[in-house]
């Protein structure tokens, strides 16, 4: 404590910090304590002004007995702080340490239950509102908003054809595999869907919550005073990460493509971590010339700092969609997304992301080495899309497409195809197929991929499926000895 206190100038009020002059204003005294059992935490330093001036309390041991008196009386339930008297430099200091509770919420007595709680947002008192107060409540208990039944629904109400086509055909998804990974629970005796369920692949999903989507926009410039392009994202929550690295990877063109990996797991952190009992407003991802943003609702969970964050500590809010993620591999190890994000970035020598709590939002930052402008208007990125296609299919192809004539051919036939192919990776895959048959194993391997990721188990089955693929022991899909080869159509399409 007394090396914290040393060092109090080269601190600032934050989520856990906070210096008063004196408790002149006791019902400010309150909040601070309420919000900081409520959040992470926190101590609270009186005899210290706004100004960093140590100013000492007057009659020290008069003032801890007032003060243990007002917390008795006013903060319900009881709270219990650490009250020391602490001297530097011949001045006496009083520093109140409060402790995340394991009862929280709690709130002002004179206040209310309703009006009364406070969480603590960076260097802020911050009331709570009904939704956030159940959410406290929740985590105290170790109750996770998404594993909740939705007694009005039935297993009818989860599209079960993107579910099967999520885990791929070696899953057999009967009602007790969803019981498993906890999709169905049961209430009155009967299966219902979790509310998690219904995030990942409920049919009408916005019904529900309304919130659940992700909102998307390419800014010209460095604010969002001009929206060049913009996407609403309604898809199933597995399958919005790849809609949603599409639109950035339109833009994400040169140096700025090196970007790609670090936004991938910020939206699927996004994706982790909303607090999707907020109805509040969508995940928002901007794009701007020199940076991206991405936004998801809900504060850190009771507990929880930046700094602890950052450096890779985690805990689950989201149960269901995280068990659902991890089984798709779209998260490889608890804790390691956010952490990889700021390790990956320095190795690109990238600036260094940032990570805040802005209101009742998180805000992850991903800044770019060099700014990437924007075209005046879409006809141009249109353009500019298909030379970028072009470009790939020259790249990725090689000698297999001996001319810019048959690359403009291979871009007609995607477009008369309906996309079958969705550049750069299909074309990737079909080109490592085009030399001999590869095992999904393989074909892993050969991209940089340690195991068989979700992106990769829906883009075999896609190519297949289109007839540009095929196994080469079609009697028996299920062979350990199965792999890909290119079909005349896939040699065509090349």
């Amino acid at each position: 404590m007394r090396e914290i206190l040393n060092n109090i100038h080269a601190r600032s009020e934050g989520k856990t910090l906070e210096f008063k002059r004196d408790s002149a204003s006791p019902t400010l005294v309150m909040r601070t304590l309420v919000a900081f059992a409520n959040t992470a935490g926190g101590r609270l330093v009186i005899g210290i002004g706004d100004d960093r001036q140590i100013v000492g309390v007057k009659a020290p041991l008069d003032e801890e007995e007032r003060l243990r008196s007002l917390i008795a009386d006013s903060i319900i339930p009881s709270l219990v702080p650490n009250i020391e008297l602490v001297t530097i430099h011949n001045t006496t200091l009083l520093v109140i340490e409060v402790f995340v509770s394991a009862v929280r919420p709690h709130w002002l007595k004179a206040e209310g239950h309703e009006q009364g709680v406070y969480v603590r947002i960076g260097s802020s008192n911050c009331p709570a509102d009904t939704a956030l107060i159940a959410e406290l409540g929740r985590s105290a208990e170790g109750i996770s908003y998404d594993e909740m039944p939705m007694p009005k629904l039935s297993k009818d109400d989860l599209d079960l054809a993107a579910v099967q086509k999520c885990f791929a055909s070696d899953w057999k998804l009967d009602e007790q595999t969803l019981v498993t990974i906890k999709l169905l629970t049961s209430y009155q005796r009967r299966l219902v869907p979790t509310r998690g369920a219904v995030l990942l692949f409920g049919k009408e999903r916005t019904l529900h919550f309304s919130h659940a989507w992700i909102q998307c926009a390419r800014c010209n410039g460095t604010d969002r005073a001009d929206i060049f392009d913009s996407l609403d994202i309604y898809d199933h929550l597995p399958l919005a990460v790849e809609s949603t690295m599409k639109f950035l990877g339109k833009y994400a063109v040169s140096e700025a493509s090196k970007t790609l990996p670090l936004l991938r797991e910020g939206v699927i952190n996004a994706l982790l971590h909303t607090d999707y009992s907020q109805h509040r407003a969508p995940i928002r991802i901007t794009f701007f010339d020199d940076r991206i943003e991405i936004e998801n609702p809900g504060i850190l969970l009771p507990g929880m700092t930046i700094e602890a964050v950052r450096q890779g500590t985690s805990r689950i809010r989201n149960h269901v969609i995280a068990r659902v993620f991890r089984e798709l591999n779209l998260v490889e190890r608890w804790g390691s997304g956010i952490h990889s994000i700021f390790k990956d970035a320095e190795a690109l020598g990238l600036p260094e992301p940032q990570l805040m709590e802005i209101g009742m939002r998180i805000r992850l930052t991903v800044s770019l080495a060099t700014p990437v402008s924007i075209f005046a208007d879409k006809a141009q990125v249109e353009a500019q899309e298909k030379t970028e296609i072009q470009a790939q299919v020259n790249g990725l192809i090689g000698a297999q497409v001996g001319s810019a004539g048959e690359a403009q051919a291979c871009l007609q036939a995607r477009a008369q195809d309906g996309a079958q192919v969705q550049a750069p990776v299909d074309l990737h895959i079909l080109s490592l197929c085009a030399t001999k048959p590869l095992s999904s194993a393989e074909i892993a391997a050969a991209l940089g991929h340690k195991q068989l990721s979700g992106n990769l188990r829906k883009a075999l089955p896609r190519l297949r499926e289109s007839g540009l693929l095929a196994y080469t022991i079609p009697e028996k899909p299920n062979s350990r000895s199965q792999k890909y080869r290119l079909t005349a159509k896939g040699k065509a399409l090349l």
